[in-house]
């Protein structure tokens, strides 16, 4: 059997492309049966992800099996042939395994080290064995890459560190003020930038977050959905005084957040430190504000210097990875060769059982003068003796076939032993 991949994602396909697919892959279980239902393919895997559609497969004939994968694909998201030559790959053998491998560990994500795509990739895994889809190939590929996966996190930095804007203004809060236990969040804006720094907000122990912006009705919806305190602009200097960090982005032209009111707010506060970040372009908060006592003002240079460390930092432990996932293919590459001399080892020790049960047929007459031990102990010596003079032969198979030299082997076994004749 032959191991295949074939997909589409952000690296070779527009979002207008990706959508289309992910809104027709929106019923995997349907994907996976008619993918399931090509004769050539023996075993397989469906992924639908906003960022890839993939098919991973074991198969008897390898270019009958792309062509029909690229038909389910092509109807899947009603792609043009041309779209498909421009966007599809198609990986074999080890190039599948490595892809696979890189897919699970966050490698190939279009942000690095995120953690979600390991729990896209097994919940896919745990569809195909409900669907019968999966066998002894893909179940251990699949197991063997979630071991990858943990590997690269366990024994890499590949994780760490802040690599969005919104992300970093939360991480840099936290290392500016300590813990953020008890503290309370101004958001100014209620976009998207504002919705993604209060997702990474929730969990560390904020008392309240509260919204502001132009439109009431909008600082309503995301403060509702974050269990926050709606505010509108009219009472945003009044809101000031109550935050301890206060995250600015606005489409607005000019400042929406002067000096004074910064001052006004802090006096209010009696002086408790305050900690600002403006990731509006234009900026949002007066700059001047930053040269307050007790007041940390940021801009989104500032951030994007960090994000930008730290993704260079992520791509130095992706090379780590990179080494990781090479050693666990090539492990995984040794397994399978060893399957091809799997057929014969088991002939060959079935054949050998097959003698020795004749055999103590044959001595019944004078085996049933011992007694129940005795006849036990006979049979162990038998076993023990049978075990070791097929050991090395069995050893020495499986250590050709690692270098794929097992074919003339394999070829003499059966003939020495007749197992053909079998």
């Amino acid at each position: 059997m032959n191991i295949i991949l074939i997909g589409i994602n952000h690296k070779t396909a527009p979002v207008e492309i990706r959508e289309r697919l992910s809104i027709d892959c929106e019923n995997p279980d349907r994907s996976l049966i008619e993918i399931a239902g090509i004769p050539q393919i023996k075993e397989s895997m469906f992924l639908s992800t906003c960022n890839r559609v993939e098919v991973l497969a074991g198969v008897a004939d390898v270019d009958s099996a792309v062509e029909n994968l690229k038909a389910v694909i092509f109807s899947l998201g009603n792609l043009s042939s041309e779209e498909m030559e421009k966007c599809l790959y198609v990986y074999h053998s080890d190039d599948a395994v490595r892809h696979l491998f890189r897919v699970a560990s966050s490698i190939d994500s279009m942000v690095m080290g995120e953690p979600q795509i390991l729990g896209q990739v097994k919940d896919a895994y745990r569809q195909c064995v409900e669907h019968n889809a999966s066998g002894v190939i893909l179940n251990k590929l699949l197991h063997h890459a979630f071991k990858v996966a943990k590997r690269v996190r366990t024994e890499t930095g590949i994780a760490n560190n802040a690599v969005s804007v919104s992300f970093a203004a939360v991480e840099l809060a936290k290392k500016i003020l300590g813990n953020l236990k008890g503290k309370t969040i101004l958001l100014v804006g209620a976009g998207e930038m504002s919705e993604l720094a209060a997702k990474h907000l929730m969990g560390s122990g904020i008392s309240r977050i509260i919204v502001a912006n132009r439109t009431y009705g909008q600082a309503v919806k995301l403060a509702d959905d974050f269990h926050g305190i709606p505010a509108g602009f009219d009472n945003l200097e009044d809101k000031l005084q109550e935050a301890d960090i206060v995250i600015s982005s606005t489409g607005a032209p000019g400042y929406i957040i002067e000096k004074a009111m910064i001052a006004s707010a802090l006096r209010g506060r009696k002086n408790r430190l305050m900690f600002l970040i403006d990731i509006a372009v234009p900026r949002d908060i007066d700059p001047e504000a930053g040269a307050i006592d007790n007041v940390y003002l940021y801009n989104i240079d500032n951030l994007q210097e960090i994000v930008d460390e730290n993704m260079s930092s992520r791509m130095k432990e992706a090379e780590k990875a990179e080494v990781i996932i090479d050693e666990e293919v090539l492990e995984f590459s040794g397994w399978l060769k060893t399957l091809k001399t799997v057929p014969t080892i088991v002939s060959l020790r079935d054949k050998v059982d097959e003698i020795i049960e004749g055999e103590l047929g044959r001595s019944a007459s004078w085996m049933n003068n011992l007694g129940e031990e005795e006849k036990e102990n006979v049979k162990i010596l038998i076993s023990s003796v049978t075990n070791k003079i097929l050991h090395d032969p069995i050893t020495g198979l499986k250590e050709e076939s690692q270098n794929d030299g097992a074919a003339p082997y394999i070829a003499a076994i059966k003939r020495l032993f007749r197992l053909d004749d079998d």
